[in-house]
């Protein structure tokens, strides 16, 4: 009876904090677009997003045409970001793995920059022909880093140099292209190399809300599968569980929401590594809350850098990436001391 007792109450706070954590994300929406160098307080925003696109007037303009694409691009980008770090964590057993400590990221800013580059498009679309090339480059190295992680004898923190030298590789191939663009092109991508809300529009915030709907219907119905999964490999075969495709499918559908994000804003570090880590603090291990938990954590995370980047910086907005690594390498640092045992 007390251990049915304790799963309710256990149950309950879960619940409890995921609510709160609803209501934090949609303050900080409104606080996004609230700010900028125009800054309106929440009661114009809410006046104007209930007015409508069609609404006339100075506000509505601000919000429906050029805020609300930008706020909205990174809330989606953040939850799609973050559950691929989720799932990468999950199914390679390393706290330490994520989409920027990887490689995967890099590869796909790679994959975006050379289809820029070459004019790849994919039914007359620049944006699906970037997106397709950056899924491609993604899934290569995630293939990689599974293969990696599946031999004997490595370890997280070896895992993790592997995608160090990732990182390094894909940022020398994409300065090379640099070399040889034309200023046109080499000023786009530079600003992909940051992650730049700037670039945002409706089709990027549609496009990023519809892949981590993917992943939030793939990811819920398999919560138990995962769950069994972080308990041990042998033991999730024993309870009946296909591992080998649960982790070929995940790594297909983490590359997808990588490329997705990286192929409309650029580069984002680190969310997927503060997300998941954030989440599990909160909610504990279980796939059930930690799924939606990890979905808020990362929609948080990334409008709340959105929120500092246009408050540290005066005149043009600072680039997101920028707020996400100064956020996210101190994060990665005390991770590493923990997993070596400088920190308990």
């Amino acid at each position: 009876m007390s251990c049915h007792l304790h799963y309710r109450n256990q149950t309950l706070r879960r619940a409890a904090l995921l609510a709160a954590g609803a209501g934090l994300l949609v303050l900080f929406v409104l606080l996004d677009l609230a700010t900028g160098t125009s800054d309106l307080t929440v009661g114009r925003v809410a006046k104007a997003l209930l007015a409508g696109p069609s609404a006339e007037g100075v506000d509505a303009v601000i919000l429906w045409e050029l805020r609300l694409p930008m706020t909205l691009t990174a809330l989606f980008v953040g939850t799609s970001l973050a559950l691929a770090g989720l799932e990468i964590q999950n199914i390679t057993g390393n706290a330490l793995a994520s989409p920027s400590t990887l490689g995967v990221t890099s590869a796909a800013s790679f994959g975006a920059a050379l289809a820029i580059t070459a004019g790849v498009t994919v039914f007359g679309q620049l944006w699906i022909g970037t997106t397709a090339a950056a899924f491609l480059f993604a899934l290569l190295v995630s293939g990689l880093i599974y293969a990696l992680s599946e031999r004997r004898g490595m370890t997280p923190q070896t895992v993790i140099l592997a995608g160090i030298v990732m990182n390094f590789f894909f940022l020398a191939l994409q300065q090379l292209l640099l070399y040889g663009a034309s200023p046109e092109t080499a000023q786009l991508i530079n600003g992909w190399t940051f992650g730049n809300l700037e670039r945002s529009s409706g089709l990027s915030a549609a496009a990023a809300a519809g892949f981590t709907l993917v992943a939030a219907l793939w990811l819920l119905p398999r919560a138990w599968a995962m769950t069994a999964l972080t308990i041990g490999e042998e033991r999730a075969r024993s309870l009946g569980v296909a591992v080998t495709r649960l982790r070929v499918e995940a790594f297909l559908l983490s590359a997808l929401l990588i490329a997705g994000a990286v192929s409309f804003i650029g580069t984002i570090g680190f969310v997927g590594l503060v997300a998941p880590h954030f989440a599990k603090l909160t909610l504990g291990d279980d796939q059930r809350f930690l799924i939606p938990g990890t979905i808020l954590a990362g929609g948080l995370l990334m409008t709340a850098s959105s929120v500092a980047a246009k408050l540290l910086s005066t005149g043009a907005v600072l680039p997101v990436g920028i707020v996400t690594s100064l956020v996210g390498v101190p994060f990665l640092f005390l991770l590493l001391l923990r997993e070596t045992g400088g920190v308990r």
